[in-house]
Parts: structure tokens; sequence; C-alpha cells
């Protein structure tokens, strides 16, 4: 239901939403590459925004790997992922890089009592070091990569967070900065609020774009959720 309203929840994306971590998952990417004697590019990194991180393993195996020889090329997939998440974790805990006007937002639901989930692909060790800088109370759910079995771009993730906020997805309003992560709450029947960050997304009939957080507010959100 709506209070005063208001969404029944906002769901949260996190990489390229509210931190902006995808510089240090490429950093870690091209030292994968170098590591284990890879090729890497940025275009293949940026291939890699807002999936599964399985199927990111899958993608760079193949992609970064396709030579037999190199070492890589004997690595599997959920090898590679806890190699990324290592880089990516000793990144986020010298500095977490938020989205501006993210954490004002965060900040300003949980004082007006609407409920919030983090919905992301990356692992909870990666989450846990983020979250240690906000309130505890500042999520009510976390769904991550390793609790689904099925990632975005499925509607999976977004489903299970609404189920578990007791909630329908249809009265929930989704921030996103992909195609694959806005495809997963769109088709999970949320209205999307798109920030783009790294990659352009794609316009659809249930997503709304703003250009940052900054300045928005919960107020902001209730004008913008699709009834």
């Amino acid at each position: 239901m709506l209070v005063g309203g208001l969404p029944a929840a906002v769901l949260w994306d996190m990489d390229g939403t509210l931190v902006d971590t995808e510089p240090y998952w490429m950093e870690t990417e091209f030292d994968l590459a170098d590591r284990f004697g890879g090729t890497w590019s940025h275009e293949h990194g940026l291939n890699l925004v807002g999936n599964d991180l399985l199927e990111s393993g899958r993608y760079i195996r193949e992609h970064m790997f396709a030579d037999p020889a190199s070492a890589g090329a004997k690595l599997e997939p959920a090898e590679i992922v806890e190699i990324l998440l290592d880089g990516v974790v000793a990144r986020v805990e010298q500095q977490v890089p938020w989205r501006p006007g993210a954490v004002e937002l965060l900040l300003a639901l949980r004082e007006a009592d609407v409920p919030c989930a983090l919905v992301t692909m990356s692992y909870r060790r990666f989450v846990a070091p983020i979250l240690k800088h906000l309130p505890e109370d500042t999520f009510a759910e976390l769904i991550t990569g390793d609790v689904v079995s099925r990632g975005k771009p499925h509607p999976e993730p977004y489903l299970k967070a609404a189920a578990a906020l007791g909630v329908s997805p249809d009265k929930c309003l989704a921030i996103e900065d992909s195609n694959t992560g806005t495809r997963s709450a769109e088709d999970a029947g949320c209205t999307v609020l798109v920030v783009p960050a790294h990659v352009p997304v794609l316009p659809g009939e249930r997503r709304v774009f703003r250009d940052t957080l900054v300045g928005v507010t919960p107020h902001d959100l209730a004008e913008i959720l699709i009834r």
C-alpha cells in the first residue's frame, strides 16, 4: 500500500547507483588480465555492467582468456569472481565512492519511514564494507548475487526484495543505472528511476530518467511512481 503517496518501498541497485564502483571493477579486471596472461578492453568491461557475477566470470573466461595457453584459461568462473572480489573489496575498504545525492536520499527515506532494500548482483562480502558507513537499519532487506538462483536481468532479484518486504512490486520504485538492472526491475513490475552512470539506458514504459539523485526527495519519488 502507499502511505501518504510515497512508494511502498524503494529498491536500490548498488554498483553505479549507490556507489560508483565500476572503475574499481574495471581496474581489477585489467589487473586480472595482467596477472594471468589475458587480454582485455574497456569495451569488454562495459559489457559486464550490471551483470550477474558468475555470468561475468564466464564472459571473462571466454574473452579475456581466449588463448587456451594462458594461465587464466585454467580458472573456473567462480574462481575468477573471487579474485575480482578480493581486488574490489580492497579498493572499497580504502575509499567508498558514493554517487552524488545517494546517501542524502537514503537518509531522507529513512526519516520518512519508507523501507529500502539493496538489490545487487555483488556478493555479500563486497556489500559489507560499504554498509558499515551507513546507519545499521538503512536497508530493511539485502538481496545479493549469492542468494538468488537467477540474477539480473531476470526479475527474480527484485521480486525477492519486494516479497521480503511484504509489498507488491508495482507499488515499489527501483533505482538503477544499467540496462541489465533496469530490465530486471521493470520485468518485476516496479517503476524504475534510471540515473545512468557508465552505460546508456534505453527508454521504456516504466522508466523515468534523471541525470542525478542530487536534490531528489521522497516526495519526488511519489510523483515519479507509475500507478
